[in-house]
């Protein structure tokens, strides 16, 4: 079997920055099996298969080296980017995916994903949590990820976890967000972390802005931001609050397009 694969890096418009993801574009459905070890061998934070529908939607549905994800923003955009390459023509593409129907539109070179919002709210800050992360204290909230909050971008940069320490955390496969106020045209910064799902660091994510967003809608007053993942990589998107959805924008380069013999 030959499936048409492509290696996309998603929320930059460089080479070599913001997040890899694989693509798989697929005539029928893959077993869960082939589909983990496929995203075992790449070795991507994410791998996404996309399966056309009858109805001109698609499925998709996203796996990281260990574990299948219910939420990827950028092997979703990744995802849009490769049908955009391949002559896809109606926009917004419509994707069926574990988190329900979300959608992206594209305008020009920027894709647009339309993802549902998870408010951050109080929570029982786990033991250990903190401490795995080098800090003495902050704010902890919590919607699918932990969200920690610290005074300034540097603290962000300059974090530096013991990653074994949170892989060995009883959250289950629940990521850490760090954030803090951005510098200069940057509103807010951040980082994420999830060892248990075989990600240490995921170097750009779409989906804490599901999160990030609304966090900091309600402490800046605003509902349109740019944001910046300050990972080794780095990656910049914008964000925007519509509704209950959150819309996050970037864009994406190809690396790579080839084809995985089965």
């Amino acid at each position: 079997m030959a499936i048409p694969y492509y290696h996309v890096d998603s929320f930059t418009s460089e080479l070599f920055a913001g997040n890899p993801a694989g693509v798989c574009i697929l005539s029928t459905a893959l077993a869960d099996s082939i589909m983990q070890k496929i995203a075992a061998e790449n070795r991507h934070s994410e791998t996404a298969f996309v399966v056309p529908r009858a109805d001109g939607d698609f499925d998709l549905r996203w796996f990281t080296p260990e574990v299948e994800d219910d939420l990827c923003g950028h092997a979703t955009l990744a995802s849009a980017y490769v049908l955009a390459l391949r002559k896809h023509n109606v926009w917004p593409v419509r994707f069926h995916t574990r988190s329900g129907v979300v959608t992206v539109a594209q305008c020009q070179d920027i894709f647009e994903l339309d993802f549902p919002a998870m408010p951050p709210q109080p929570c029982e800050v786990p033991a250990g949590l903190l401490p795995a992360l080098g800090l003495k204290g902050a704010p902890v909230m919590k919607a699918r990820d932990y969200l920690v909050v610290v005074d300034h971008a540097e603290q962000v940069r300059t974090l530096s976890p013991d990653i074994a320490a949170l892989a060995k955390l009883d959250i289950g496969l629940t990521g850490t967000i760090v954030t803090a106020p951005g510098e200069g045209d940057v509103d807010y910064v951040c980082r994420f972390f999830l060892p248990a799902a075989g990600i240490d660091e995921d170097p750009v994510t779409g989906s804490i802005h599901c999160t990030l967003a609304p966090y900091w809608a309600g402490r800046l007053g605003k509902d349109t931001f740019r944001a910046r993942q300050l990972s080794a990589r780095g990656g910049s998107m914008q964000s925007a609050i519509a509704g209950d959805r959150v819309k996050i924008s970037g864009t994406a380069r190809l690396y790579l397009q080839g084809t995985l013999e089965l």
